[in-house]
This record gives structure tokens, C-alpha cells and sequence, in this order.
């Protein structure tokens, strides 16, 4: 595979001068002459801003006490033992190894920029980068997801399914549903709570009520597919608020599956309203 077949790929897509949100499997290529930096450029060059969840756990802390939300998919009884962890930085180029070659290299590209969220941080490059990742908090997890839809940019899945896609995560969100906490050291040194999704393996439920949104292309060996995120986090809130079992992890074993927040949230809907409010923009009937 070529850079003039990457950028051929990204023009019939359909995706040119967009921000899109990437997830992708590089070995789903074959052989790629210019690796993961090849594929960044591809979208560069075609105008994209790229967005990648460029996720770093080990920042990750143990739950001190006075910490510990009920039906938080954590085993309060069984302390994990935990390597010694910093304190993030979106200065950091921490990014951990499963999330992949292109967010790797995003996150090490001069004049990227990276959310403030110490374990689950989005980076980007491109025309919109810091204005994509600006909101992102260790409170507001998927504020770049919003900036996604409310910019008209595109999901874009190279070699992945939707089991990928964190949009459907701030679809949770928006439906309702309390997203976990877990904890990581602030910018003062103290612990403090963090947001972050559940499971994602039952997502690819979301897939035929997607398909007549769907941009396909073949590059190389890899299918790539684009949604437009708006009209698909649409659908996926309306689906979760009709069908909260939608979303269940197949494994029944899997302790992250939403399985004991499939019913909407009224103390979340009360006391949290300003998430649902800010998914608004992104929301078109």
C-alpha cells in the first residue's frame, strides 16, 4: 500500500477537509510503505483533522477511601496491586501500546494537541486539532466526540468494527446512562475521581442501524468505513434509551458491561443534566 493509495482511499470516502475521528488496525493493511505515519499523512494531506483516542492507564491509581462509588465495575475488596503512577500532562507522549500505530504517532507529531483527561485523552492534528480536544476534562471525558458531531466530522473505522468506536460511549452518556470512575492523580498531586466508558464489545449491535449512513472503500487489503457522527449518534441514543441491553457485552462474565446501568439514570438526569445539554448540539432530528 501506497501514500497515493492511502489518499485515494480518504478521497472516496468522501471525508476530504473533515475532522474525523480515526480507529484503526494497521495490520489490517498489509504492507504499508511508511507505516503509521503514511496513513496520518493521507488524511493530513487531504485537509482532515485527525482525532484519536490516545488512552494512557498507566496513570491509573488505586481507590482511596472516601472514593468508592456502589456499581462502579470495581472489586473495592480486592485491591489491585497498582505500579507507582505520575501525574499526566497533555505534554506527555504516554499512550499505551493496544490503542495502536496511528494514535502512537499522532500523539508524537509536532504541534499535535491532546485532552486533559489523565486516562482516557484524545489527540489530534490538523486545521482543528486544539479546538477539537480544547473541552476535554477529566470530568468531561467525550467533550471531543462532541466537537466531532458538532463539526460535522466523520467516524471513520480502518480494519475495525464498531466494538472501536468510542463515539457510541458518549452515546451512553447522552442516553442517560452513568459512565465509571476510576482515579488518578491531579495536577496538585491529590487522587480524584475520573470519568470513563464501560465495556464496548456488544457495540457492533449498532451496525445495521448504521448501514444506510455507511461510506465504504477498499484500501488494500483493509475495509475502511465512515458514519457521519452526527445523524449516527442520533441513532445510537434513541436505540439505547429503547433498548438499553443493546449495548451488553455477549460475555456475561465481563464486570465493565453496563448490564447493572441499562436503566436510565434519574439522579444523573437531575444532578448531571449539563452532559446530556452539552450532547445537544450534536443531537438533529
Amino acid at each position: 500500500m501506497t501514500s497515493a493509495g492511502l489518499v485515494a482511499g480518504v478521497r472516496r470516502l468522501g471525508v476530504s477537509g473533515r475532522v474525523v475521528c480515526v480507529h484503526s488496525s494497521l495490520r489490517s493493511f498489509g504492507r504499508v510503505e511508511g507505516g503509521a505515519a503514511a496513513v496520518v499523512d493521507a488524511f493530513l494531506e487531504e485537509g482532515c483533522t485527525i482525532l484519536v483516542p490516545s488512552f494512557s492507564w498507566a496513570y491509573l491509581v488505586a481507590p482511596p477511601a472516601g472514593l468508592r462509588p456502589a456499581r462502579n465495575a470495581w472489586d473495592y475488596a480486592r485491591p489491585r496491586e497498582l505500579p507507582p503512577a505520575g501525574t499526566y500532562s497533555p505534554a506527555t507522549a504516554e499512550v499505551d501500546r493496544h490503542m495502536g500505530a496511528v494514535p502512537a504517532e499522532v500523539v508524537r507529531r509536532p504541534g499535535r494537541a491532546r485532552g486533559g483527561h489523565p486516562l482516557c485523552s484524545f489527540a489530534a492534528v490538523g486545521p482543528a486539532a486544539a479546538r477539537v480536544v480544547a473541552g476535554q476534562t477529566p470530568d468531561d471525558v467525550y467533550a471531543p466526540l462532541r466537537a466531532l458531531a458538532e463539526s460535522d466530522g466523520f467516524l471513520v473505522l480502518l480494519g475495525v468494527d464498531l466494538t472501536s468506536a468510542t463515539l457510541l460511549h458518549l452515546a451512553e452518556e447522552a442516553a442517560g446512562r452513568t459512565l465509571f470512575r476510576r482515579w488518578a492523580r491531579g495536577a496538585d498531586g491529590a487522587i480524584r475521581m475520573v470519568e470513563v466508558g464501560s465495556c464496548s464489545q456488544g457495540f457492533e449491535a449498532f451496525a445495521p442501524l448504521f448501514a444506510s449512513h455507511a461510506r465504504k472503500a477498499r484500501v488494500g487489503a483493509s475495509a475502511w468505513v465512515a458514519y457521519p457522527a452526527a445523524a449516527v449518534l442520533t441513532i445510537a441514543i434513541q436505540a439505547i434509551r429503547r433498548e438499553p441491553a443493546l449495548t451488553h457485552c455477549p460475555d456475561p462474565a465481563c464486570a465493565r458491561s453496563p448490564a447493572d446501568r441499562c436503566s436510565l439514570s434519574a439522579r444523573r438526569r437531575s444532578t448531571r443534566r449539563s452532559a446530556t445539554a452539552r450532547s445537544r448540539p450534536s443531537v438533529r432530528r
